[in-house]
């Protein structure tokens, strides 16, 4: 609940042109009085706020500012999320009311729980980062109520890992990471604490999986956001010659590797998109390098996941694509879903061009 009483005796006196003696005259109080309320060092009388509300023709409620808060279970969640966003401490008081509202709420706890996490770990302040963790226990037996897809058992036991690690209970932390690593999510992190605590053999092997993973998922990412943009060739253009860029710098020496064959059909993919916003030379341009590039990794194709750099031998791990049997027909296949005769004839040129060169 808050309050602007001072802000608005002072507002409403000086919309009808006041001082402050002429209003305490109109009250029937001393001229200090009223200073004292607009300095906020004291609060008039109820019967006084009820003159004043008849005096300056406005309602109890619009004289002391009141705002009522909507303290529903919805609104509340997302007043908490706001603190937290702007980093405003009140949270934590919000927080304690809204645990007393709605004491089973998973929500409401689950959200609690991140508040005191956040502002436990970001000030270094012990307590509240205790008080995140038996939040975050109270919310694993709500877990039932739960129906946000995005959180899980897993999740949540997740950030408490965090909050141990916030707590130098690293052991812990780690402990909980792996015992609920399903899928590799927390590899990362995993691999990242024991890196720094000077378990650098111990960390590769998440590290490594950490990256395979990356690799996979930014793949996948800039194709769908290539496709998404179709029609914003400039932005397209750029993800996909950006991953062009990133890949040629996950290269072990000269020794092709998949993400050759994965940057060759992105870059026909590029010249696509520069054909259809009128720059043939670019798409040109585009088409050459993805030809070449096809033709490096088609002369000795590699699928195994430790030729590319920072990567190392994945138990269990392949490669799989339904590009084309190659890279030079992932290239094709670029073309042909095209369908633009134009675009066709420049891949026939430049393939007949590498053709007449080899003669």
């Amino acid at each position: 609940m808050k309050m602007a009483l001072a802000e608005n005796i002072r507002r409403f006196r000086k919309e009808r042109s006041l001082t402050q003696e002429q209003l305490s005259e109109a009250l029937g109080v001393t001229a200090g009085a009223v200073y004292k309320w607009e300095a906020k060092l004291s609060v008039p009388d109820l019967d006084l706020i009820l003159e004043m509300a008849d005096f300056f023709d406005t309602s109890v409620d619009v004289l002391l500012g009141y705002e009522m808060k909507d303290n529903r279970l919805d609104a509340t969640v997302k007043r908490l999320q706001e603190y937290r966003r702007q980093k405003d401490g009140e949270g934590l008081a919000e927080a304690e009311k809204a645990l007393k509202k709605y004491p089973h709420s998973f929500r409401i706890v689950n959200e609690c729980a991140t508040v005191y996490r956040v502002f436990g770990i970001e000030r270094g302040d012990k307590d509240l980062t205790r008080r995140a963790l038996a939040l975050l226990e109270q919310a694993l037996l709500l877990l039932g109520q739960n129906m946000d897809p995005e959180i899980s058992e897993q999740t949540l036991y997740g950030k408490m890992a965090e909050v141990y690690l916030g707590l130098d209970e690293v052991e812990k932390g780690i402990e909980l990471y792996k015992k609920h690593n399903a899928g590799g999510l927390y590899n990362p992190k995993i691999g990242n604490i024991l890196a720094q605590t000077d378990r650098g053999e111990e960390a590769m092997p998440y590290l490594s999986e950490a990256m395979a993973k990356i690799i996979a998922d930014l793949c996948s990412v800039v194709s769908g956001y290539a496709n998404a943009k179709k029609r914003d060739h400039a932005s397209a253009e750029a993800i996909l010659n950006w991953s062009v860029a990133v890949f040629s710098g996950l290269r072990k020496g000269d020794k092709p590797n998949f993400l050759d064959k994965v940057s060759s059909i992105f870059l026909a993919a590029a010249a696509q998109v520069q054909f259809e916003s009128g720059r043939e030379d670019a798409a040109r341009e585009s088409l050459i390098r993805a030809r070449d590039l096809a033709a490096f990794f088609d002369a000795a194709p590699s699928y195994d996941e430790s030729d590319i750099r920072f990567i190392s031998r994945i138990e269990g791990a392949s490669t799989h694509d339904d590009m084309g049997a190659t890279a030079m027909d992932g290239i094709q296949n670029v073309v042909n879903e095209y369908e633009k005769e134009g675009f066709t004839a420049l891949w026939e040129s430049i393939q007949k061009e590498e053709e007449n060169h080899r003669d």
